[in-house]
């Protein structure tokens, strides 16, 4: 197999977020992505989908652009990261903003393709994952760490995110994720 391609994204994904931590997590913050590319190549060996998975975070989190990445790694995986950024509105706070973005990321990820479900699939199960541990340390005090503080948007969005992509349900990946929200939010 030739990792070169993915190679490339790794090393890109390092620089973008290199000195950067995972919000209260006390680890570098390319664990993350690259937690969403293992996940995703649990699912398939596109090298385009490995890379766009663990690139997924470099536009909306770090000074990376859209087009630098359609320059670096052509349009496919440019696409697929935009369709996995969320979209912020200028002059409106994280936190009024919330429920509006995750709708339209629910929204958007219903009507997506099945390449962008599976790069969302990575991204979505490694942040349901680090829930469920940080839920078993924190309790209901895990949701004061989030722009929205309440249990139910966080059971609300994740069991929306299930729902959009139910048509991965066959998968390790998705089985897993909606382990962990009925273990998390219960059944």
């Amino acid at each position: 197999m030739d990792t070169a391609f993915v190679d490339k994204a790794i090393r890109f994904a390092l620089e973008a977020h290199a000195g950067t931590e995972r919000r209260g997590k006390g680890f570098p913050y390319i664990i993350h992505p690259l937690e969403a590319m293992s996940i995703v190549a649990s699912i398939t060996n596109d090298p385009q989908l490995l890379a766009a998975a663990v690139l997924h975070d470099t536009v909306e989190d770090t000074g990376v652009t859209v087009e630098q990445l359609r320059e670096e790694f052509g349009d496919r995986v440019a696409e697929l990261v935009e369709a996995e950024s969320d979209k912020f509105a200028e002059g409106v706070s994280e936190e009024a903003s919330w429920h509006s973005r995750k709708q339209a990321a629910i929204d958007h990820l219903r009507a997506a393709p099945h390449d962008a479900k599976i790069v969302a699939m990575g991204d979505k199960l490694s942040n349901m994952r680090a829930i469920w541990r940080d839920y078993q340390q924190q309790g209901d005090a895990l949701w004061n760490l989030f722009h929205a503080k309440l249990r139910s948007d966080h059971e609300w969005h994740y069991r929306g995110l299930a729902d959009s992509l139910k048509e991965l349900e066959g998968t390790f990946a998705y089985q897993e994720f909606v382990r962990l929200i009925d273990d998390v939010f219960g059944k």
